[in-house]
Parts: structure tokens; sequence; C-alpha cells
């Protein structure tokens, strides 16, 4: 099964508020953005967005220029129908992160805390991290949540990577420097607890690599 199928499922089967990495607002998300943004303006894409409401409390923090990128077009119709009208002023992307045409030097933040962790192979994770960093202008910033070492080894029936910051630097090499990390204890919609990573990564300035 691809990844655009099995999230396709996902969706049908079970509510979006159901499901494991449901929260009703991503506070660290939205405090993590706001302090690297630099402006109200800064172009902001979040990865795997699906039918999180981030979008929503980007929109209510005043951020104008907010892309969301997801391969469930279910999940991205979810936030579509919870905003309305208010969906016109977003930039909708349904297609693979892995896959999707890479707009260069064109967001001053990437959020994902959707992705990242279910790349299950050194070529997916390469090819990931080259991508963010050519969609990012200089000093642009990532802010990567995934599952802490102490975390869940399986999501959605997946298996999935942990990491501290030195597992994820070696990941990242010379392309991001590591700004900051928090750890948060996610309390899922069926009251399990999972331990996740926030890294704050931002852009280094030495020569692009292809990707």
């Amino acid at each position: 099964m691809n990844r655009r199928t099995h999230w396709d499922e996902v969706y049908r089967a079970k509510s979006a508020v159901s499901v494991s990495w449901y929260r009703p607002h991503l506070e660290l998300s939205l405090e993590l953005i706001e302090r690297y943004a630099g402006s109200l303006q800064a172009a902001i894409l979040d990865i795997g967005g699906g039918a999180s409401t981030l979008v929503d409390d980007l929109l209510g923090a005043g951020f104008e220029d907010v892309t969301v990128l997801d391969l469930a077009e279910g999940a991205l119709a979810v936030s579509q129908e919870r905003l309305g009208e208010v969906a016109r002023s977003v930039r909708w992307i349904a297609a693979d992160f892995l896959q999707a045409e890479v707009e260069e030097q064109r967001y001053d933040i990437c959020h994902d805390r959707a992705v990242f962790h279910f790349l299950g192979s050194a070529e997916e994770r390469e090819r990931y991290m080259d991508r963010v960093r050519r969609m990012l202008r200089p000093g642009g910033v990532l802010v990567l949540a995934t599952f802490a070492l102490d975390g869940p080894e399986r999501c959605s029936g997946l298996p999935v990577s942990r990491y501290d910051e030195a597992g994820l630097m070696q990941v990242v090499g010379e392309r991001f420097g590591l700004v900051e990390s928090r750890r948060q204890s996610h309390v899922t919609p069926s009251g399990q607890t999972q331990e996740l990573m926030y890294f704050v990564l931002r852009r280094s300035t030495s020569t692009d690599r292809v990707g």
C-alpha cells in the first residue's frame, strides 16, 4: 500500500478529532513559528498539515501567507470545510512532499509534525532535508516535531523513527544548524501519553545541494 492510499483510508475510517496525533491546538508549534517568523508577512508551509487546526491559529494570529500541504485530500477537505470562506486565503497543495514541486527559496518557515518521522529509509530522509532546505529562504527555519527516543515505535499502523538532538543532526548534516529543542508530552484523544521532540533548525548559508 502506498502512502497516499494509507492516509486516505485513515481519514475515511476515523474522524479528524479521534486520530492519535490530534490536538485541539498545536500550542508549541504556534509559539515557535511566531518566535522565528520575524513578521506576519512571513511565508509559512505546513508539511502534512492536513486536518490540523494550526492553519486556523496561524490565520487567527494574523499571518497572511500560509500554505498547507498534505497527500490526503480528505484531510485537507476537513480543514477547508472547518475554515469556510476563510479557506480561500490559504494555499492548499494535495501532494506527497517528496514528490511535490519544489519552489526555490519560497518560504521563511516550514513546519512538520506529521511527515518526517514516517520516512523509513536514509534516501527518503536525505531527499526530505534537501527539499526543505531548497524551499527555505536564506536564514529560514524548519520547525520539526518527531517522536522522542522514548516515544511510540509505531503510529497509525506504521513504523516510525525516533530522535534526540544527536540522532537528528546526524541526518541533517551541514544543511541546518540546531537553534533549540523542546520536549512535549502529547496526550492522545484516547488518553495515552506520547513523548515528542520539537527541533528548530535554521537553514545554513552554504551552497545548496541538489535533491
